[in-house]
């Protein structure tokens, strides 16, 4: 009886590491992380402007004076956690050339720039921050 219980549980044993090779041998490729969102453009809010400190060291929009040609296009990309605007004229003062609305984070605005000339711009909800566009 002990030789039979023997036989059974050494193939019982064998079996179930045959199992295991057979199991082990094939892989499952599995992705937990999801791919970073890029989104790239001309002009970068980039993290914690939404707080007044940025327009010290002229970070707030980076860079905050660009110049481009004439027909050419600006992407602004917002990269902070905060929401931002591109708006066309000053604080208290816009010129409603342009207005981006409010940017969810890493959502972008895209504008053409056909007429030769300098576009300031600032952003709706954070006074502080303010840039310029000239176009040649």
């Amino acid at each position: 009886m002990i030789k039979k219980l023997t036989t059974i549980g050494t193939i019982t044993v064998i079996f179930l590491v045959m199992i295991g090779l057979i199991f082990s041998n094939q892989s499952v490729e599995t992705t937990s992380q999801e791919p970073e969102l890029i989104v790239e453009g001309d002009v970068i809010m980039p993290t914690k402007v939404s707080r007044p400190g940025c327009e010290e060291i002229d970070r707030c929009y980076i860079p905050s004076v660009i110049v481009i040609d004439s027909g050419k296009q600006v992407t602004w990309v917002n990269q902070d956690s905060a929401f931002h605007s591109v708006t066309s004229g000053f604080y208290g003062e816009p010129t409603e050339l342009f207005d981006s609305g409010h940017l969810d984070p890493f959502e972008s605005y895209t504008l053409n720039f056909d007429e030769i000339g300098t576009y300031d711009y600032f952003c709706t909800l954070h006074p502080w921050m303010k840039g310029q566009v000239i176009v040649e």
